[in-house]
């Protein structure tokens, strides 16, 4: 295992044969706390969740670091292919340690350290507060990573309805609407 992204299409190993420093993981994101000063008040008066009646979060920022291997391109190459395939673009990140979701943001390089022995490049990310289950960017399940412990599947498919019908939809952390399709075989449910 190498410990690599997938940043939109592009393999930070197989692509770019990028090794990191330390073992690449997504920092949480921070509480937006909105905290009102009223006078003669001890302390703020705590209107952070007053509109949405939950936590919200801010957009995850971090950086990774990672040895360029010598020997794989010419390091200028290199970098100037990693700064283009980056440079503004909105893309997913899927880390090799945690198949099952995908982080959407943007990423951009923020360096690149060279010296006789080896080279650095750091990338730097802004994500979405959550992680988002793989499955939901579409194309064909993926069973060969399900996990059967802890996995969802979220989609409710042909539930027949005579009347009326009960069902408990399993959610994650991320408040969501469903879209409900009725028909006459029952109905489909889509988060």
């Amino acid at each position: 295992m190498y410990h690599s992204i997938t940043l939109g299409t592009k393999n930070t190993w197989n692509d770019w044969h990028l090794i990191p420093k330390t073992r690449p993981v997504i920092n949480p994101p921070s509480l937006k706390l909105n905290y009102i000063d009223i006078p003669g008040r001890d302390g703020g008066f705590d209107m952070s969740a007053a509109l949405s009646g939950r936590a919200l979060y801010n957009n995850r920022q971090g950086s990774w670091e990672f040895i360029v291997e010598n020997g794989f391109r010419d390091w200028s190459t290199l970098y100037s292919e990693i700064m283009t395939y980056l440079s503004g673009q909105r893309m997913t990140a899927v880390l090799e340690d945690d198949p099952n979701y995908y982080y959407e943001g943007r990423f951009s390089v923020n360096g690149w350290n060279s010296d006789r022995n080896y080279s650095l490049i750091t990338i730097d990310y802004v994500v979405s507060p959550y992680k988002r289950d793989i499955n939901d960017l579409g194309g064909n399940w993926i069973w060969d990573t399900f996990n059967f412990e802890t996995g969802v599947d979220y989609f409710y498919r042909n539930i027949p309805v005579k009347g009326t019908a009960t069902v408990k939809v399993v959610g994650g952390h991320i408040s969501t609407t469903p879209i409900i399709i009725e028909s006459t075989t029952g109905f489909n449910c889509y988060f």
